[in-house]
């Protein structure tokens, strides 16, 4: 084992490459998955929706469907969802 430590006759050796290396691998290991939980929506840092509930296209057609409004107002409501910047909700 002294052989490994001291290579040739002096001095640490390429085990000295050891230690930096396996700290690269952890370092870009936890870069890695850090990167890929914020692209996917995981985690802390990730975005936060404005509503996540039912689509307003959805309760809409939920209220049509149960009879709570009639068709004119249906359809006017949709168009006015759909005429809306971001499109449906």
């Amino acid at each position: 084992m002294h052989e490994l430590a001291h290579w040739g006759g002096g001095g640490p050796g390429p085990w000295i490459l050891l230690v930096p290396l396996l700290w690269a691998l952890v370092i870009g290991g936890l870069v890695l998955l850090l990167g890929r939980a914020a692209r996917y929506g995981r985690g802390p840092w990730r975005a936060r929706a404005v509503h996540d509930g039912p689509s307003a296209v959805a309760l809409l057609e939920r209220r049509f469907a149960a009879g709570e409004i009639d068709e004119d107002e249906y359809r006017r409501r949709l168009s006015v969802l759909n005429e809306a910047p971001g499109g449906p909700a």
